[in-house]
């Protein structure tokens, strides 16, 4: 995996043994963000105008906008001009005619922050959180944890919970996403590695252990405050390129 994020290319070109994941934040001024509203389309505008509040609102024009510039950019489009398609669940895809050029894609934001993952030809998910402690994190576990994952979830000093709930969460929240199966699939029929710096790999698939060796894992470093995972589908010897949207706006996670 890359050591660094670098400044996303103009005209980016995955190979197939390649997934590119940019990062960017959804804290936009008043002008970047009209931009980005004359981008979207009527569908968007009027889910955004849904929202309640000014920063939510903000963020998801932030978040379609930015999608749109970035995909475009692969595809030689006017960011406008993209259309897409929902599957059964819900997971977006590129419609005709973009869908044409292969292009698989992945989204995730969580408060300011936002990560799109990329690849050509292969079914791919991203999950993005920012770690912070909750409440009631130990009685989430429980619940939607598998018995496997809470085992060793439970041998975790309680100084590391944080970081190994998170680590649990965004690998299996990246694994759901490739999939699209959305929230009709069980997080607790799958297992995955959470000890804070082990590896992420899907260790176990029940009703179809063939699942694992379909999909790899890997774990992302979207920077402080931040985690992330990716699922990637097919030959595990791909190659990730980390690309930055807008190097001089960093994503900024509260903590809180």
């Amino acid at each position: 995996m890359p050591d660094a994020w670098a400044p996303g290319p103009e005209r980016p070109v995955p190979a197939p043994g390649e997934v590119h994941v940019w990062r960017a934040s959804l804290a936009l001024p008043p002008g970047e963000l009209a931009a980005l509203h004359d981008l979207i389309s009527d569908e968007e505008r009027l889910r955004a105008g849904r929202f309640r509040f000014e920063v939510h609102r903000g963020r998801f024009i932030a978040g379609r906008g930015i999608q749109r510039r970035v995909l475009a950019r692969y595809l030689g489009a006017h960011p406008a001009a993209l259309r897409y398609r929902l599957a059964h669940h819900g997971k977006p895809s590129l419609d005709a005619p973009w869908d044409a050029a292969g292009l698989r894609f992945n989204v995730s934001n969580a408060e300011d922050g936002l990560l799109i993952a990329v690849s050509l030809g292969r079914e791919l998910g991203v999950d993005l959180e920012a770690v912070r402690t909750l409440g009631d994190r130990d009685d989430v576990a429980r619940r939607f944890f598998s018995a496997p994952e809470n085992e060793v979830y439970d041998t975790i000093d309680p100084a590391q919970r944080d970081a190994a709930f998170f680590t649990c969460w965004t690998r299996k929240e990246a694994y759901i996403k490739a999939l699209g199966e959305g929230l009709s699939m069980p997080l607790d029929c799958f297992d995955v590695t959470l000890r804070p710096g082990e590896p992420a790999r899907l260790l176990a698939t029940r009703g179809n252990p063939a699942e694992i060796d379909r999909w790899t894992l890997r774990e992302l470093d979207p920077g402080p405050g931040w985690m992330g995972a990716v699922a990637v589908e097919g030959d595990p010897a791909w190659e990730m390129r980390l690309y930055d949207w807008d190097p001089a706006r960093p994503m900024v996670a509260s903590g809180g």
